[in-house]
């Protein structure tokens, strides 16, 4: 038996690891969404101490846009422009989870530091109907390869946890399983909405 989990997957910027996984998880049939907790997106820019920074309600297709009249060359070889084009296609902005009122069964991070702000904004929040949400980290680089990566161990807990009997009792048993199988540490909360 499936169980129609409702999920979020969140990264810093909600540009790559976030979106990676959001574009296979809705490929695969689950109810997905994601989002970012940074103060603003950031994305590489032409030097390390030069990113390029947009607000976070900036449409995928403006960002894309901007960066091809900087330097479409560029932005082409370091891979941001089919980024883009493969976000627009899944929704149309990068979203802040600090702005989303929606309730999740399931928030998935894919960095430790992202993690404890998502769970430093839920605990801060005023707790309302006091629904439970499980907390998972999947540290995961910020690179086009360890998103692809990332986002089929993120894949692989999902569609686990969705396959047992009550997600909610046996999240930890399908946490164990994962880090052995996957030789990667998970971290792992709860929070109530």
């Amino acid at each position: 038996m499936r169980h129609d989990l409702s999920i979020a997957v969140v990264c810093s910027s909600n540009q790559n690891r976030s979106m990676e996984a959001h574009h296979l998880l809705s490929k695969k049939g689950f109810r997905t969404k994601s989002y970012g907790t940074g103060s603003k997106v950031k994305l590489p820019g032409p030097t390390v101490d030069k990113p390029n920074v947009y607000d976070f309600n900036t449409p995928y297709e403006q960002i894309a846009e901007d960066l091809r009249n900087k330097d479409m060359s560029f932005y082409t070889q370091n891979g941001l422009l089919n980024m883009l084009d493969r976000n627009k296609r899944i929704k149309g902005k990068p979203e802040k989870f600090q702005r989303c009122n929606e309730e999740f069964d399931l928030i998935v991070t894919c960095q430790e530091r992202v993690f404890d702000q998502v769970l430093e904004y839920m605990n801060d929040r005023e707790q309302v109907s006091m629904n439970l949400v499980h907390v998972v980290n999947v540290e995961i680089r910020d690179n086009h390869e360890e998103a692809t990566l990332g986002s089929f161990i993120i894949y692989d807990l999902v569609e686990k946890l969705s396959n047992t009997e009550d997600p909610a009792s046996d999240i930890d048993t399908v946490i164990d399983f994962l880090e052995k199988k996957r030789n990667k540490r998970f971290l792992h909360s709860v929070a109530f909405y």
